[in-house]
């Protein structure tokens, strides 16, 4: 082999190696990302990470109508929750969120597994309170409207499925594709059943928009920093930044127990 073949062939393992190492570091930093709690859209962050600032002082374009409609099965003060899994499971998780807001999904998408295990299994039970921060920071309707079409989900039995493709199909931040109702009964075709004329009825009539306002009125008064907060039995566990899943896992286990 010739001296120059020799170098094109070590120029490209080094190219390569190089490459590798990248591909490793921005993989560890997403991990760092989703599984700590520096993903959150908190007040006043810089949106260093990808992430809105969830400035609770503002609130463009709240002007919904109309008297608050509680979805079908909403729990807790003023019916603001919407819960998943069953009332005798000894541990709560409490989690505030909007469906614009990419930390999240980052959540949720992390979480997900888990989450779906424990509330299935009877350990725990997860109460969702749904809240419209971003339309206040980025303008638009698409936290309150994604909002609305989650409740009008619940009012079918479908609430867990459909918010959960909400999260899968969620559009940058500064898209304001949940706006279109249109868009929402489309995603809704991904749930099995829900696609009804009841529900687009709901959608398109913001049948749970003022439920949704009040919602976030309660987020503010309650003086949370950011989205998502995730409360477990009381205490606000997205705070802690060696929180994983396994952890969470292990902390409802070992109520369950006792």
């Amino acid at each position: 082999m010739s001296e120059k073949n020799r170098d094109g062939k070590r120029t490209a393992r080094e190219r390569l190696a190089v490459e590798r190492e990248k591909q490793k570091s921005a993989e560890k930093r997403r991990r760092t990302l989703i599984v700590g709690a520096s993903v959150v859209c908190v007040l006043g962050l810089a949106a260093v990470i990808g992430v809105v600032a969830a400035n609770a002082g503002k609130d463009k374009g709240s002007k919904s109508a109309g008297p608050v409609v509680a979805p079908s099965g909403a729990q807790g003060k003023d019916s603001l929750a919407i819960p998943v899994g069953k009332d005798s499971a000894k541990s709560t998780l409490t989690v505030w969120e909007d469906f614009r807001c990419p930390a999240c999904q980052a959540f949720e998408t992390t979480y997900r597994s888990t989450l779906h295990e424990l509330t299935d299994s009877g350990q725990l039970r997860v109460e969702y309170h749904l809240v419209r921060l971003i339309d206040g920071n980025l303008g638009g309707t698409g936290s309150l409207r994604a909002g609305n079409a989650a409740a009008c989900a619940q009012d079918a039995g479908k609430f867990r499925d459909y918010h959960d493709v909400l999260y899968e199909n969620q559009p940058k931040e500064t898209d304001d594709a949940f706006g279109s109702n249109s868009k929402l009964i489309e995603l809704a075709g991904k749930v099995s059943g829900l696609d009804t004329a009841t529900f687009r009825t709901c959608v398109n009539k913001g049948n749970h928009d003022s439920w949704v306002d009040k919602s976030n009125a309660a987020f503010k008064a309650g003086g949370f920093s950011g989205t998502p907060t995730v409360l477990f039995n009381g205490k606000n566990i997205y705070a802690d930044q060696t929180m994983t899943p396994a952890k969470l896992k292990q902390l409802v286990q070992q109520a369950d127990k006792g």
